[in-house]
């Protein structure tokens, strides 16, 4: 993103938190700007939704990384965060709770700007892009909560302990929502902001009318209504088909966006790299490389998701790992590892279409099958003897199409399995094998401050 705009917004932000510091007192501060006079026009509202968009980032991807069983701690690793992988983590470690501020703090820019919004009016096409704006608001608001959930729930189902759902910006001690409640409130948002966002919007670095049905398409899988997942997945596929196999390779290095309906951005050179996170190429250390049980599990003469997503550097000898993930690997000389971040894609629908599938009705089947022939040469479709081989095959394709994306850890928690890795995947983690769902690190930890501060919230189980 343009540094200058986002120091701009920033700047409304910070004086916008300043002035809520200071609510309590009996004068207004003269030396910052009231909420009312930071939104004075609808170009002021654009900088707030950028504001929100800036947080967007690939925590989520690292972390899931870090906790499941697709990628390895390579003994070159010598930055840390072996604790993590060990599953060690408590409500203390910021490898596991950095995410949690960090969303709640767009969830506040969001709901700063939404009052901004409201308290302004607009006529003409100000009041067009108004009601976009707005559109976006709100479903960058059910996303942001709903990445809360998926890393931050007890469990995902009714009853179990969620996180607080913030509508608006206020300094108040919120218990935990359940997690129905923060699904009914994401989804009433969703719902909101669809017709708000014109099918002729098509900017991919923000909400269009397709992001929003994919947000609403994986919600609906967590939520396990198999029905809004199919309606809401076929919309995504009806307006973004898959890319071909001529394409596909170049979605990694940016070369084409096809297939993808919502990135974050990443640009010139003070964007947080993914990349780096994997394989920091100034240096040459690998500090998380793909996993050899995720290896294995491919095709590699004839997937060609294989030689996107992982690359194989015989140079590299002695303690050095050979086996480098390679979807995040792009950017350029000055900013190698800079890549978009793509949050969501066509080949996801695909599997949260077929798995809605499996489990109600539909061609389960055949939506497998066509992922599959668009991503392996040669392909030739298979057959499932019962519902039960057939969801395992869909969770193992996602194990495999969805690879360093954020979903693994999520994935194995919906269905209730623990993370089985290989022996070899955990040499340098003490034999951190198994997490079984009974341990606490199973879920992650609501952090330590959260706790400290706010006397109405509780742990997950067994911290």
């Amino acid at each position: 993103m343009i540094n200058k705009i986002y120091q701009k917004y920033t700047l409304i932000f910070s004086l916008l938190i300043l002035t809520a510091s200071c609510t309590k007192l009996d004068f207004t501060p003269s030396d910052t700007i009231s909420p009312d006079k930071a939104f004075r026009n609808i170009s002021d509202i654009n900088l707030g939704v950028l504001g929100a968009y800036a947080l967007l980032d690939g925590t989520t991807i690292g972390v899931v990384s870090t906790v499941s069983d697709e990628a390895t701690f390579p003994t070159e690793n010598t930055v840390g965060n072996s604790d993590a992988f060990r599953w060690l983590y408590t409500a203390g470690s910021g490898s596991v709770t950095s995410l949690y501020a960090n969303n709640y703090t767009a969830i506040d820019r969001i709901n700063r700007t939404l009052a901004g919004l409201d308290a302004l009016t607009l006529t003409g096409a100000d009041l067009a892009t108004g009601n976009r704006y707005r559109g976006e608001l709100l479903a960058l608001r059910a996303y942001f909560h709903f990445e809360l959930l998926r890393s931050y729930a007890s469990s995902y189902q009714t009853g179990a302990l969620g996180v607080p759902y913030m509508k608006i910006s206020a300094i108040i001690y919120p218990a935990r929502d359940n997690f129905e409640v923060v699904v009914a409130n994401a989804k009433a948002d969703l719902v909101a902001a669809k017709p708000l966002i014109p099918t002729t919007f098509t900017d991919k670095t923000r909400i269009t009318k397709a992001a929003v049905s994919a947000i609403q398409a994986r919600l609906a899988l967590y939520e396990k209504n198999w029905a809004d997942a199919i309606t809401y997945s076929n919309e995504v596929i009806a307006t973004y088909p898959l890319a071909t196999k001529a394409q596909f390779p170049g979605i990694w290095t940016d070369a084409n966006d096809n297939e993808v309906v919502w990135k974050a951005k990443r640009v010139g050179t003070t964007d947080s790299r993914l990349g780096d996170f994997y394989y920091r190429q100034t240096g040459g250390i690998v500090l998380y490389a793909p996993a050899f049980k995720l290896i294995n599990t491919f095709d590699k003469v004839n997937d060609l998701r294989y030689t996107a997503y992982i690359k194989f550097d015989a140079t590299r000898t002695g303690t050095k790992s050979q086996y480098l993930v390679n979807k995040y690997i792009g950017g350029t000389s000055t900013a190698p590892g800079l890549t978009d971040i793509k949050l969501f894609r066509t080949g996801e629908m695909y599997l949260i279409k077929a798995e809605a599938e499996a489990e109600s009705t539909g061609d389960a089947a055949g939506d497998l099958n066509a992922l599959r022939a668009a991503r392996i040469n040669g392909y030739v479709n298979a057959t499932f003897a019962d519902k039960a081989t057939l969801i395992t095959a869909i969770l193992d394709e996602r194990y495999k199409e969805l690879a360093f994306e954020g979903h693994r850890f999520f994935d194995l928690k919906r269905r209730n399995l623990p993370v089985q890795r290989l022996a070899a995947d955990a040499v340098n983690a003490s034999g951190a094998v198994t997490l079984p769902t009974t341990q606490a690190q199973y879920s992650l930890p609501i952090p330590a401050l959260e706790i400290s501060v706010n006397k109405n919230t509780v742990q997950n189980p067994n911290y």
